[in-house]
């Protein structure tokens, strides 16, 4: 992806176009990715009455790699957004985690918190993303499907980017028939936004690549057709063995309510055993130690086993340069503690739209700037200590003996693992609670965010 140099007028603000209207390759806001961060940016950005056009190279409905398991963090950002959460909508709740590890099984319900619901959700995400697309079309923001975007427009004396250049891929996904590329475009905005995942095409062209310092996941995960597939509790693995490695991850159980269980598994680089396993084959030896009738056989599985890149505790940065914000996995959003994704992708595309809207409100192109700027702070804020304290998780658990001495003396506390859940899922009240809140807070703030 390769950027593309321009002479400009200096950009500056100016009056919003009327959602879904103005001149169609231009737009206030250009948002790059329709997943959970691009959609809910270009939601609340359509809602403030600016033009916000959605990029999204593929087309829906599509596929994702994902657990498709939500905590109530996640729930809190799709009630803001307005979406209904109901059973009858296709929406499995749950109650909490269940952990089994140490030779222990232990369930723990979510956390009773005024600022957070009592429960979970699970959704496939062939269909979770689409829905999040379709609410910021409703809200007004201009979605163009299959428009793969191949590089950044920039200004030739100011480095800033100005607009994306793109093609139209032509249709593709499930209902497509691999049609060729079309002629590439030009889009034009004031502002941009890298909401294309965690390779974030758009922002490697803009010369932000992955940390080396900050932890990377990978998870593998498949379905099977299961009578567990209505558990009202997401289940997690902790003990993750490759013959006789004990590894840093994690498995998953999650039933999808539809006849099927998302089974799946995560594992940190934190370990030397990062590079040198294959995820798949310790897959089908994990789920060869389960029992028969939960149906997690070879003849049961209904789709394809893939894998994903996890980019955690801000892996790419800065989330705010010459024009460009990064949102979601882009700016390595995921929690570095449990791997929840979808939950900061959303929060953190709201944060980026709220700041998006207060910098294009100003007369001035320089105080549009001073705005924009504060959007790594404001990550900062929301979760940098927090994210530093998963950085030292993350490396402690890379220790077999650490994530041993853990599982074993841990589990058989109920208390303590009540605490550790509120700390892993990031569930406390903010201003008040419990002590394990007033704990966790104090710990977040005190640590320094990097």
């Amino acid at each position: 992806m390769r950027p593309v140099t321009e002479q400009t007028p200096a950009a500056r603000p100016g009056r919003a176009h009327p959602p879904g209207q103005g001149v169609s390759d231009e737009a206030d806001v250009i948002v790059v990715g329709a997943g959970p961060a691009g959609s809910t940016t270009a939601s609340y950005l359509a809602r403030a009455g600016l033009d916000v056009l959605l990029l999204e190279k593929t087309t829906f409905p599509r596929e994702k790699v994902c657990g498709d398991g939500l905590t109530p963090r996640a729930v809190k950002a799709l009630v803001g957004l307005g979406i209904p959460t109901d059973e009858r909508d296709g929406w499995l709740r749950n109650k909490g985690l269940r952990i089994i590890g140490g030779g222990m099984r232990l369930e723990l319900p979510w956390p009773d918190l005024a600022s957070y619901p009592g429960f979970g959700l699970v959704s496939n995400r062939l269909g979770f993303d689409e829905t999040l697309a379709r609410s910021a079309q409703k809200a007004g923001a201009r979605l163009i499907e299959g428009m793969n975007v191949t590089g950044p427009v920039l200004d030739d004396r100011t480095g800033q980017i100005t607009g994306v250049l793109a093609r139209q891929s032509g249709p593709a996904g499930p209902r497509g028939t691999g049609a060729g590329p079309g002629p590439q475009r030009t889009y034009r905005a004031r502002v941009v936004i890298a909401a294309d995942g965690s390779s974030s095409r758009l922002s490697v062209a803009m010369g932000l690549r992955k940390r080396e310092d900050r932890p990377l996941g990978v998870a593998v995960r498949t379905y099977y057709t299961s009578p567990r597939h209505d558990d009202d509790y997401l289940e997690s693995w902790l003990e993750l063995w490759d013959g006789d490695r004990l590894l840093p991850g994690y498995g998953w159980i999650f039933g999808a309510g539809d006849g099927t269980s998302n089974v799946g598994l995560g594992l940190l680089n934190t370990s030397a055993a990062f590079r040198n396993t294959d995820y798949r084959a310790l897959l089908q030896r994990w789920l060869a130690g389960m029992p028969q009738s939960w149906g997690y056989v070879e003849e049961n599985r209904t789709k394809p086993v893939q894998g994903s890149a996890l980019p955690m505790g801000f892996n790419r940065t800065p989330h705010y340069t010459r024009g460009l914000l990064l949102a979601g996995d882009a700016g390595g959003m995921v929690n570095p503690f449990n791997g929840e994704g979808i939950a900061y992708a959303m929060e953190s595309g709201e944060i980026a739209a709220r700041v998006i809207t207060q910098a294009l409100s100003r007369p001035t192109w320089q105080g549009a700037e001073r705005v924009l700027h504060t959007y790594p702070q404001a990550l900062k804020d929301a979760y940098g200590g927090y994210y530093t304290l998963g950085r030292v998780f993350v490396r402690a658990i890379g220790r077999p003996e650490v994530m041993k001495f853990a599982t074993r003396h841990g589990l058989p506390r109920p208390t303590a693992m009540r605490f550790v859940l509120k700390l892993l899922a990031n569930l406390t009240e903010p201003r008040s609670g419990d002590v394990a809140d007033r704990l966790i807070n104090a710990m977040s703030k005190l640590t320094p965010a990097a």
